[in-house]
């Protein structure tokens, strides 16, 4: 028998594989961050971070050490236990999502048949880190910042799952290998693109829902110009102003690696994941090694393109105002979602059925 098939075998590779997703997206973080800094610095034309490491390369790992180095200081009149448990339930929230995430076929923690549910779950538990922070600190201003920051992601929750909803109907699965599976071949295949030739009127619901997921998902892990809980010009920091150290540290790699999830999500459900938009006859031609190796770069630059696009955004896009960004959520991407679920379970019912 494999050893790989045994209790302990199953155990040592799952756990290897936690591993080589938590470290590889701790790592390419750092990266992600000095790039968003960078091209933020470019569009203002100015140099950004170039002085620590070669181009500035190690910049964020001197900031790491700066964080963790610090004291860390909890305020007098806090809850110290749910002050100090709040930045790590939003560390580990965040990357107890990606277990779902295929990042290749067959590269995958663990392939739910029911991937798109869970990470549902686990994202709307997300909102209680935030929750606790500002009501720890027992002070009314980063609980103002904690409660408007619960209010905004609450409300583009509910357009995010509207629009997968739209996903799930065409694929008829929310297993996301599945999902993917099914955009393999040419880039018209994609979901952004309407699925393929059976499906190709849908192009017209389904690019717009892929381009209301990226605005949702600027709204949702609190990225300019959705930035409100957190604005640096006239809030400081929102929820976590007293928060230092490896604490704040704690909140600001949770949420990165929620953004970074985000640019994985929309690869998978719109833009192919791990297909590169060409034949599937000529990629089953190269040796196995090769083949894998272009489906792993594919979704890994597919993704990386998104996070360009978010770092864009930051710096073109003026911030909105509260009332703003609740009438975009409320009155506009809500309707819209929930009109294009309608019409895309019309088109399955009675196109697909007849």
């Amino acid at each position: 028998m494999d050893f790989w098939t045994t209790p302990l075998g199953w155990t040592l590779a799952t756990i290897g594989g936690i591993l080589l997703v938590t470290v590889g997206i701790l790592i390419s973080l750092a990266f992600l961050l000095l790039a968003d800094r960078k091209i933020w610095a470019g569009v203002q034309m100015r140099k950004g971070p170039n002085v620590v490491g070669p181009f500035g390369l190690l910049q964020s790992f001197a900031d790491f050490f700066k964080f963790v180095l610090k004291e860390i200081i909890v305020p007098a009149g806090a809850d110290k236990v749910v002050f100090l448990l709040a930045p790590l339930l939003t560390f580990i929230l965040a990357f107890i999502a990606w277990a779902a995430i295929p990042f290749a076929p067959g590269w995958v923690i663990s392939d739910l048949n029911v991937g798109i549910l869970y990470i549902f779950a686990i994202s709307s538990l997300g909102v209680y880190g935030i929750i606790m922070g500002g009501w720890a600190s027992n002070s009314k201003y980063p609980f103002l910042g904690s409660l408007r920051s619960a209010a905004q992601m609450v409300s583009y929750e509910v357009s995010i799952g509207l629009v997968i909803i739209n996903v799930i109907l065409l694929a008829g699965t929310m297993n996301l290998t599945s999902i993917v599976t099914q955009q393999q071949g040419m880039f018209w295949n994609w979901f952004a693109f309407g699925g393929g030739a059976g499906t190709w009127p849908l192009l017209v619901i389904l690019f717009p829902m892929s381009i209301i997921f990226f605005v949702s998902a600027l709204a949702e892990t609190n990225r300019p110009p959705f930035d409100l809980p957190e604005a640096e010009s006239e809030l400081v920091a929102g929820y976590q102003v007293e928060y230092s150290s490896t604490p704040y540290l704690l909140f600001m790699i949770g949420e990165y690696a929620n953004i970074v999830f985000m640019c994985a999500m929309i690869t998978l459900l719109f833009f192919g994941g791990w297909n590169p938009g060409v034949p599937q006859a000529w990629l089953d031609s190269l040796p196995g090694w090769l083949e894998q190796g272009i489906y792993l770069a594919t979704f890994l630059g597919k993704t990386v393109f998104w996070f360009c696009m978010i770092a864009l955004v930051k710096a073109f896009v003026p911030r909105y105002r509260y009332d703003q960004l609740m009438r975009l959520g409320w009155k506009i991407f809500l309707p819209t979602s929930l009109v294009a679920v309608v019409i895309v379970a019309a088109w399955r019912v009675f196109a697909v059925g007849a």
